[in-house]
C-alpha cells in the first residue's frame, strides 16, 4: 500500500510514543524513519527489524560520554537504539567541528544503526559536512563468520544537500584482528567535503551505490505518488498507535472522574 509523507511521519510518532518515547524524541525518531522511506532506503524495513528490540527496551538509562578532549569524544549507548541515544553524540560533534574545524565522534554499542541517516541530514542542513562509517557486528572466532564477509557502510553527506552518497561494501579474508563491532564512527567538518569511499588491503567488493541525484528521484517519485508501505508492519504499528490512544482516553476520563468528585 501506499500513504503520504504525513500519514507515516504521525503514525511512527504515535507508535514511538506509545512505546515509551518522550513526545520530542517520538517526533524526531518518527521523522527519521520516514525521511528514510521517502527516498527509498528501507527505513521502514530497519523499523521492522528492530521493532521487537524497541519494545523490549525500556530502560532509560542514557547515553554515557567515555572520553572527550577539542576534537574527539566517545560515547557508550549501553546497547539502546540510535532513535534513542544518537542526538547528544551528534549535538556534541556538531559544536566540536564547529569551534575545531573537524571532530570525530564514536558511538558505541548501539542498535538500529541505519536509522542514524535522518539525523545526519539534520547537520547537513546546518552547514556541516558528516560522514558516518559503520560494520556488522560479526563474531570473528566461529566458522560461519570466517566464510562470510564483513559488510562495511559509508554514508556521506555535503554541508548544505538533503542527500547523502551511500556506498555499501563486502570485506574479504576478514583481519585476525577483527573484533565485534556494534558502534558508528562519524567524522564532521566544517569546510572539507568527506567524500563516502573505502580504502583498505583487503578485497573489497562494492555492494551497493547510492547517488545523490537517484535519491532525489525516488523523493520525487514518493512525492507524487506516495510512500510504499508494508502492509503488515503498518498494521503492528496501528496497533501500537491504537494502544496510546486508549490509553490517553483512559487517562482523560480518569481525570474528569476525579474531577466530578472534587470539592474546591
Amino acid at each position: 500500500m501506499k500513504v503520504s509523507y504525513n500519514e507515516l511521519q504521525g503514525l511512527c510518532r504515535k507508535a514511538f510514543q506509545a512505546m515509551g518515547f518522550e513526545e520530542g524524541d517520538a517526533s524526531d525518531a518518527a521523522d527519521m524513519v520516514a525521511w528514510m522511506q521517502l527516498y527509498e532506503l528501507g527505513g521502514l524495513a530497519a523499523l521492522g527489524r528492530g521493532l521487537d528490540f524497541l519494545l523490549a527496551d525500556q530502560g532509560e538509562r542514557p547515553p554515557e560520554l567515555v572520553y572527550s578532549d577539542g576534537d574527539l569524544a566517545v560515547l557508550d549507548s549501553h546497547g539502546a537504539s540510535v532513535l534513542k541515544s544518537s542526538t547528544l553524540a551528534l549535538e556534541l560533534g556538531f559544536a566540536k567541528a564547529r569551534a575545531r574545524g573537524l571532530a570525530v565522534i564514536k558511538i558505541r554499542h548501539c542498535h538500529n544503526r541505519q536509522l542514524i541517516m535522518g539525523y545526519l541530514a539534520r547537520l547537513a542542513g546546518r552547514g556541516m559536512n558528516v560522514t558516518a562509517f559503520w560494520r556488522n557486528a560479526q563474531a570473528p572466532d566461529t566458522e560461519q563468520a570466517a566464510a562470510t564477509p564483513l559488510i562495511e557502510q559509508v554514508v556521506g553527506f555535503r554541508a548544505g544537500s538533503s542527500v547523502p552518497e551511500i556506498r555499501v561494501y563486502a570485506v574479504h579474508e576478514v583481519p585476525e584482528e577483527n573484533e565485534p563491532n556494534d558502534g558508528v564512527t562519524l567524522i564532521m567538518a566544517n569546510h572539507v567535503d568527506l567524500l563516502p569511499s573505502l580504502r583498505s588491503e583487503y578485497q573489497l567488493d562494492l555492494l551497493a551505490r547510492h547517488q545523490e541525484s537517484d535519491l532525489l528521484a525516488c523523493r520525487e517519485r514518493a512525492m507524487h505518488q506516495g510512500i510504499e508501505v508494508d502492509d503488515v508492519l503498518w498494521a503492528r504499528l496501528k496497533a501500537l498507535a491504537t494502544r496510546l490512544l486508549v490509553e490517553s482516553t483512559e487517562a482523560s476520563r480518569s481525570g474528569a472522574g476525579a474531577g466530578t468528585h472534587d470539592n474546591d
